[in-house]
């Protein structure tokens, strides 16, 4: 039985800038502006009687509308992204204090991860083998 060792995110990465230009994603805040969420869809039921305004707190949409972030996520692949981010630019205790949400920053945080993970597991439809 041979044991060889899977490469690392890192040495795949190289294996890959060696042969091609690699695509990022693009912006995601113009996507999701462009959807055109309301104070309703930030809160969604989750937050339905949060005390501060949630509008433009991006980063909460990944708790209350998943779908919405996935399907972007879903949109750049289509498009021949090779690499996407996680919604989550602003999603730090500080920025999330402005809203009220500093405690759930690690939930946001990590869900963020899940959806984009998601959404490549489904483009290549199997389990992504990702290092983090």
């Amino acid at each position: 039985m041979s044991l060889v060792a899977e490469p690392t995110t890192r040495e795949m990465l190289d294996d890959l800038l060696v042969q091609r230009i690699l695509v990022l994603d693009g912006a995601m805040g113009t996507m999701v502006m462009a959807a055109g969420p309301t104070e309703a869809d930030y809160r969604g039921t989750r937050f339905k009687d949060h005390p501060i305004d949630l509008k433009n707190a991006n980063d909460v949409l990944v708790l209350t509308q998943p779908e919405l972030i996935e399907n972007i996520h879903r949109k750049y692949l289509e498009a021949g992204s090779d690499i996407i981010e996680t919604d989550t630019f602003n999603a730090n205790i500080i920025s999330l204090e402005e809203f009220g949400l500093e405690r759930f920053t690690s939930e946001i945080n990590q869900t963020a991860v899940e959806i984009a993970r998601r959404s490549e597991e489904r483009r290549v439809g199997k389990e992504c083998r990702s290092r983090w």
